[in-house]
């Protein structure tokens, strides 16, 4: 008797153990979804900090332009800015998921400038 209740003590912890996993897991799901929406969802055009909740999540996305050496920008056409983007999700009691990326926002060329070139 002492036997069969000590395994079934041990089935129930474990089962227990398992439901508590299972909801981290669920928690770390919804985190990378939004912190993945946030980031794609954005056109980087300044630098900016914003913030927000959905549901228990709270979130802050950061924006920030990136220098990129002289040696790396084209001389003429097109220029490219680099933004770093930013997002942070917290839930619970110090949960938390970052998510950062690198993007890239063509502008055109300066309408001012006439285009080198043979026609």
């Amino acid at each position: 008797m002492t036997i069969l209740g000590l395994a079934l003590v041990t089935l129930l912890q474990l089962s227990a153990q398992g439901l508590r996993l299972l909801r981290l897991s669920e928690d770390y799901q919804e985190a990378v979804r939004l912190a993945d929406q946030l980031a794609r969802g954005t056109e980087p055009a300044q630098d900016r900090v914003e913030a927000g909740h959905q549901g228990s999540l709270r979130w802050e996305r950061r924006i920030t332009l990136v220098s990129v050496p002289e040696e790396l920008t084209p001389a003429a056409g097109a220029r490219a800015r680099l933004y770093a983007v930013s997002v942070a999700v917290r839930w619970g009691n110090h949960r938390t998921l970052e998510l950062a990326s690198l993007r890239t926002v063509v502008e055109p060329p300066d309408a001012s400038q006439p285009e080198s070139g043979v026609r």
